[in-house]
């Protein structure tokens, strides 16, 4: 028994082919093909169908047709603030910079248009903070929040309490 058992090892296995190359650079082609196929495709539709879009006729969200930097969401308005930029403070003397851009919730006791007039005061209140900015302050995951509070409370010193409800930051970029 032990002779059958050798020459049961001894003896050659049938191989197993494996897959030729030619059939996974054909299954490769099609799988390009229908991913290509499928974004001309989907570009196609996104293309004619925008050329046909109806305006939104939702109310609730509507922008004023007169002034763009004002925006309207049910009860919430919005005032958008200019994009800044402004240098910041690099200890190896390096040139680094800051682009900011945010938009106001007004307060109870003020209007949109209220705000948008005392924008000047604000943003003027605005450069000294975002100078004085070091790339270092502006690392982790609680520098937005840091910045956001910060012009907050130099929204209320410059234009009084409950003017400004709130600040959402759109773009905080540091190059």
């Amino acid at each position: 028994m032990s002779e059958d058992t050798a020459e049961v090892s001894n003896q050659p296995a049938e191989a197993v082919e494996p897959p030729k190359k030619g059939k996974k650079k054909l299954i490769i082609a099609a799988v390009g093909a229908v991913a290509l196929l499928g974004g001309g495709g989907g570009a196609a539709y996104a293309f004619l169908s925008s050329s046909k879009a109806e305006p939104l006729t939702d109310e609730s969200y509507a922008t004023e047709p007169t002034d763009h930097s004002v925006t309207t969401h049910g009860e919430e308005t919005f005032v958008d603030v200019p994009a800044m930029m402004v240098n910041l403070r690099s200890t190896d003397g390096s040139a680094r910079f800051l682009k900011v851009h945010f938009m106001l919730v007004p307060g109870p006791h003020t209007t949109s248009d209220t705000l948008k007039a005392k924008l000047p005061l604000l943003m003027d209140a605005y450069q000294p903070f975002l100078r004085e900015l070091r790339p270092e302050d502006l690392n982790g995951s609680a520098a937005v929040f840091r910045v956001k509070e910060e012009l907050l409370v130099r929204a209320d010193q410059v234009l009084g309490h409950d003017q400004v409800k709130d600040v959402l930051i759109q773009d905080l970029i540091q190059q």
